[in-house]
């Protein structure tokens, strides 16, 4: 089996940082996707707020780091990682992969985290059928058609914003009655007159093939209405990829996020997290920031 420094689970902006940085300290590292390296920063449509751009979109900006980060590091894509067994070993993990075994003495646990679904009757029947999770994978399909963006973060209103420069009907569905998104979001949607219906969940979607109708509830008043609709684009959270975590036996929060502390680390030995996966807070600079730092742990811890 071949044998690494670190082996480094999950190839998004947080993994490819810490691929960078691993590889340039003079270590033998391994990135393992189970994927497309950049995972869900791939369907980010437009960032303004990454440090040395003004307008990027996430493809563009993972393609970057990915060519840079197998300068410095081995990349395996569409390699997804079975299980991860501990020995007292020097080379004290094994990794197991549908294609093979590696060893490692470090793992850095960059798992990353999947849209949360709305729960709502008729979602999963309609999903690729007018529900969607990737304003940026389906925007296209709904340019001058009518649809609803759910959801109150920065994700939500990046989405919303995306869809409506396609030429899509947008109108937004929040459960609460403010936004949580940047204040620089929320005053794009009023510049851009993008129609928002607050306080209201989506009970259901309805349609015979493709989707043509929600019924939303009044979290206020319970008063159920139906709206016509073409499309459903759902941003409401996202749930983090812990089962390799729990395999290793790594403390989780009451929410499931992975615990770490300054130094990304986590209560198992030669064990960090970084990203999506972990407690804190869910940015594409915060994850490339903690990927250096796990990166340095395992180097330091190493030595």
């Amino acid at each position: 089996m071949d044998k690494y420094d670190i082996i480094i689970i999950g190839a998004g902006p947080g993994g490819l940082t810490a691929g960078i940085y691993a590889g340039r300290q003079g270590t033998k590292n391994l990135i393992i996707d189970r994927d497309l390296a950049g995972g869900l920063g791939r369907e980010v449509p437009e960032m303004e707020n990454y440090p040395g751009f003004d307008n990027i979109s996430g493809l563009e900006l993972i393609e970057k780091m990915k060519a840079q980060a197998t300068k410095n590091t081995e990349l395996h894509e569409m390699e997804e990682v079975l299980e991860i067994t501990q020995s007292d070993d020097e080379y004290r993990f094994t990794v197991k992969t549908n294609n093979g075994e590696y060893l490692s003495k470090t793992i850095i646990l960059a798992t990353g985290s999947s849209h949360r679904h709305l729960e709502a009757k008729g979602e999963e029947e309609h999903k690729g059928k007018g529900v969607s999770y990737c304003a940026t994978c389906d925007g296209f399909f709904f340019a001058g058609r009518d649809i609803i963006m759910v959801g109150g973060g920065n994700s939500a209103l990046q989405e919303a914003l995306y869809l409506k420069n396609l030429g899509a009907n947008v109108t937004l569905v929040h459960r609460r009655d403010e936004f949580r998104a940047q204040k620089h979001l929320q005053n794009m949607i009023r510049e851009k007159e993008i129609p928002t219906i607050m306080n209201a969940t989506v009970e259901e979607i309805k349609g015979d093939m493709l989707v043509e109708s929600v019924t939303l509830k009044d979290t206020q008043t319970g008063e159920l209405k139906d709206i016509e609709t073409n499309g459903v684009f759902i941003s409401v959270g996202y749930l983090p990829h812990t089962e390799l975590a729990k395999q290793l036996g790594v403390e989780l929060d009451e929410t499931g996020h992975i615990i770490i502390d300054k130094d990304q680390k986590t209560n198992v030995d030669y064990v960090y997290a970084i990203g999506d996966v972990c407690v804190g807070l869910k940015q594409w600079v915060v994850a490339c920031g903690e990927g250096a730092v796990a990166a340095t742990s395992a180097y330091n811890d190493l030595n």
